[in-house]
């Protein structure tokens, strides 16, 4: 199996907030909630048999580059992922108010 990212537009209806996103072929997680789905082992494959929900717990800055810091909720993974233009800044904020 191949940890090369295969980019791949796909739309989805968030499962957390009922938000439609209009996937780029880098979108992962709900613009609006910050959530995600555990779908892919290596970014873009699609691969992992989990499925849980991916939920936002903190965030990260490094190199001016941000990422949500998810962990699932169904078998405990924990990965981050870059945020992007399209992200509410309000849902990233309130992360922060959040104890961990």
């Amino acid at each position: 199996m191949s940890n090369t990212f295969r980019r791949k537009k796909e739309d989805f209806t968030c499962e957390q907030c009922g938000f439609f996103v209009a996937g780029n072929g880098y979108t992962n997680h709900c613009p609006k909630c910050l959530w995600g789905k555990h779908v892919d082992i290596h970014p873009g494959d699609r691969a992992s048999l989990c499925g849980g929900m991916l939920r936002p717990f903190s965030w990260t800055k490094e190199r001016q580059v941000f990422s949500v810091i998810h962990t699932c909720v169904k078998c405990g993974f924990v990965g981050r992922n870059k945020l992007s233009e399209e992200d509410s800044m309000d849902a990233l904020i309130a992360l922060k108010q959040k104890p961990i």
